[in-house]
């Protein structure tokens, strides 16, 4: 969390709205914030930590652990008209990557605005060539596209 809120304002040029979520309760969130969050980022966390007791978000997202009680660390990318597009959920010895979500949410944003005119290929990054759907490009991918490009 600390991460994403150490990107902020990235999110934020990107007119996405971050929301975190756990188990604990609304209490256990501030002290979280104030003992823990606050002092990596040196501010106080910028979006909404929202509670999820019981799990019933958690359970409705495939997340929702009943064993340990707890909500995996998950990340849900939803677009504007409350689609999922794309979720990763990772066990917690494994941090997730931001600059990654940041880069996925670019892709998607572009994607949306040509209408799927274009696609992003693996590895695209901003201003990098994008791919143009249609049935020219089935079997030519690789006249378009190399897997260097990727890195």
């Amino acid at each position: 969390m600390s991460a994403v809120a150490a990107k902020n304002d990235e999110f934020k040029d990107l007119d996405v709205q971050v929301l975190s979520m756990s188990v604990d309760s609304t209490f256990v969130h501030k002290v979280w914030n104030d003992q823990e969050l606050s002092k990596m980022v040196g501010k106080d966390i910028p979006f909404p930590m929202l509670s999820d007791q019981g799990g019933a978000i958690g359970k409705m997202y495939g997340v929702y652990d009943e064993e340990g009680g707890v909500d995996t660390r998950g990340r849900f990318i939803i677009d504007p008209d409350g689609n999922i597009q794309a979720f990763e959920v990772l066990t917690p010895p494994v941090g997730r990557n931001v600059s990654e979500a940041l880069r996925q949410i670019q892709a998607y944003q572009l994607v949306r605005k040509t209408g799927g005119g274009e696609v992003t290929p693996s590895g695209w990054q901003p201003g990098k060539k994008t791919l143009k759907p249609g049935t020219g490009l089935v079997g030519n991918v690789w006249k378009e596209w190399k897997v260097e490009d990727a890195f």
